[in-house]
């Protein structure tokens, strides 16, 4: 191969980039130590923008389309490269393509929980992750901030630096809106749009990147989302428990469960069924009253149906008042149960069916049973001696 063949041979007559990736986000032309052919062909394809560079100087920029390389479409490099009359020879500068298309696949998360005041639970740890999109909206910025010398700027390389700056973000926008924990997972849809613009203005300027969206998901510890179901579980009103959550209920809440499991297991005694069947009651009273608070008030029917009899051989049943509430009904062995074990005392409330009002349980004829003592017992007379034995007279010879 003859000299003038070699230096035609290493002329650029054709510039562009086929990507077939939507990870990369900056690529350079391989070529940019070779000199670029006068009149060359720059082909810049849709999601796109060529940026030529001389000397580390940013020149001409190029939007999508086809051009042909000239002195009147390089204003920027020719006067950098002093071309006062246009130039008529190859010339030199680095082409760089940068990916304008949004990359949606960015995942992130919080590395660690961030701490939460919450007006219900006090201090709360939570945790966020998400999707984010990104994408090249200043070139210049993004070119002078992230690629610096490098030939090839994948997502991959700026993903460690939006994670960062999104936890930091996140971190600031909970302070900001001083929202509880609970709150925050019941937003997150409008608290997307809102970490969206604390991340936005955090890359624009600083690295040249765009954030068109952020997905969110807040986590809460497991011990709150236990509470949550336990509370929904037991009838309360969804939206009472989240406005105001209660430790102390919460607790209360979890002695009953032990206290229902006990009663559940295998050998269990009639205290525990009592205890089962007060619980229970107790609990449906609960609901029915804050479903009553909640809704507007309906008249009463006319008439109720009457409750149904007890069934052949348990003989009557009562309903007895346990800590202010009613429960119930329990049958004479239940209740001698719960009184041997101190839930009911002798002036315990109780109502059966058949009784005008409620009255004290030692006052009921059917119940005096329970609490009469038992006689004393009969003191015996001390023993006497017994009578002598009467004597043999001896035999008379």
């Amino acid at each position: 191969m003859g000299l003038m063949s070699k230096l035609k041979g290493e002329l650029v007559d054709i510039i562009e980039w086929i990507d077939d990736s939507r990870s990369t986000l900056a690529w350079r032309f391989p070529r940019y130590q070779n000199e670029i052919k006068n009149g060359a062909e720059l082909i810049v394809r849709e999601g796109q923008k060529a940026v030529f560079v001389y000397r580390g100087s940013l020149a001409d920029q190029f939007e999508p389309g086809h051009y042909q390389l000239t002195t009147e479409n390089l204003p920027l490099l020719s006067t950098l490269q002093g071309w006062k009359h246009g130039f008529d020879s190859p010339f030199r500068s680095e082409v760089y393509f940068i990916n304008t298309r949004p990359v949606t696949d960015l995942r992130w998360g919080t590395p660690s929980p961030i701490t939460v005041r919450d007006p219900d639970f006090k201090m709360v740890q939570v945790r966020a992750n998400g999707m984010c999109v990104v994408k090249v909206d200043d070139p210049e910025i993004f070119l002078r901030e992230v690629i610096g010398t490098d030939s090839v700027v994948d997502i991959a390389e700026v993903t460690e630096l939006l994670r960062r700056v999104i936890t930091l973000a996140f971190s600031d926008m909970v302070m900001e809106t001083g929202l509880g924990a609970i709150d925050l997972q019941g937003r997150q849809v409008e608290l997307s749009a809102k970490l969206r613009d604390f991340v936005a203005e955090r890359v624009d300027d600083e690295y040249g990147l765009a954030i068109p969206d952020i997905t969110m998901n807040i986590s809460l510890p497991e011990e709150i989302t236990q509470a949550m179901t336990a509370g929904v579980a037991r009838g309360v009103e969804t939206s009472g428990f989240i406005d105001n959550v209660d430790l102390d209920r919460y607790a209360k809440a979890q002695a009953a469960d032990a206290m229902l499991a006990a009663a559940s297991n295998e050998g269990g005694s009639p205290m525990g069924d009592m205890m089962s069947m007060s619980m229970g009651m107790a609990m449906a009273n609960q609901m029915a009253n804050q479903m009553g608070a909640a809704a507007p008030a309906q008249a009463a029917p006319a008439s109720t149906a009457a409750a149904p009899p007890p069934l052949p051989g348990e003989g009557v049943v009562y309903h007895v008042a346990i800590n202010g509430q009613q429960a119930g009904p329990f049958t004479i062995a239940q209740m001698q149960a719960g009184l041997a074990a101190g839930q009911m005392t002798p002036t315990s409330q109780v109502w059966a069916p058949g009784m005008a009002a409620w009255a004290a349980a030692n006052t009921v004829p059917g119940l005096q049973q329970l609490f009469m003592a038992p006689p004393p017992l009969p003191t015996n007379p001390p023993p006497t001696d017994p009578p002598p034995m009467p004597q043999t007279p001896p035999a008379q010879s």
